[in-house]
């Protein structure tokens, strides 16, 4: 058996694999608010937003995190079309949770269908990326591992829908991130630690590209695209600051006599 390392490069990629997780979810939540607030064609954009940004972060959290993995005695590449096509997934599976939430009028339903919708696109975009992986070797899972890991994932799916339809505050909407970060993350290393890799020696090549020629820059770009986002939805006056700007130009109509 292989020995499996899920920290090659020590707390680094833990960490920033959590932060990813958190500032897709903060940008998520806040988008999510924004649609609520909104009619028409912005509430659908707003929607879109927070689907690529809940999308995009879950993604990112989990391929960051693989950066460090590694599997001694043997390398490892990654499929890249699977891969896009694993963060396909994540995005449009969460456009439909969020967007079932956003229009819905029977919340609860929509709450409960798309927590379990979304929860099952998240473990499937985890073990779609994971069937990415391409080594010297047969890799197994633990079935208990894997069903906990899918459950997490759905709990954790559920309550950011909550927390979309119920947060408004912004220290609330920090809370409620730092903690589907923490959901997210706990839902990836379920899913690490049911893999058992049984290597098979080999002086063939792989196929696939490695971390750094793939991942590392792909994950780069879409960690951009957060912190841009995250950015534009900061400065964009809020429907109350939209109001009360419209409010403020309206011309008095009356004059005190």
């Amino acid at each position: 058996m292989g020995h499996l390392d899920h920290a090659t490069f020590g707390w680094l990629t833990p960490v920033l694999s959590y932060v990813m997780a958190c500032i897709g979810a903060a940008l998520g939540l806040r988008c999510t608010v924004r649609a609520l607030g909104s009619t028409g064609r912005a509430r659908r954009n707003w929607l879109l937003t927070a689907a690529s940004a809940i999308g995009t972060g879950i993604w990112t959290m989990h391929f960051v995190a693989m950066l460090g993995f590694s599997v001694s005695g043997t390398d490892i590449r990654y499929d890249v079309p699977l891969t896009i096509f694993s963060l396909l997934v994540a995005v449009v599976v969460v456009s439909a949770g969020v967007f079932a939430v956003g229009y819905s009028r029977d919340r609860g339903r929509a709450l409960l269908l798309g927590g379990l919708t979304t929860g099952l696109g998240v473990a499937s975009m985890h073990y779609l990326g994971m069937a990415a992986v391409r080594l010297h070797g047969d890799v197994r899972y633990d079935p208990m591992l894997v069903g906990l890991s899918v459950l997490i994932a759905v709990v954790a799916a559920t309550a950011a829908l909550w927390a979309a339809l119920n947060i408004r505050s912004p220290v609330a909407v920090t809370v409620a991130s730092l903690v589907m970060g923490a959901a997210v993350s706990s839902m990836h290393y379920t899913g690490m630690f049911a893999v058992s890799v049984r290597v098979t020696p080999s002086g063939t090549p792989l196929p696939g590209a490695t971390a750094m020629q793939f991942i590392f820059p792909l994950a780069v770009g879409l960690g951009s695209y957060l912190f841009l986002t995250s950015a534009f939805v900061a400065l964009s006056p809020t429907a109350g600051e939209r109001e009360a700007s419209a409010s403020a130009q309206r011309p008095v109509t009356g004059v005190a006599r």
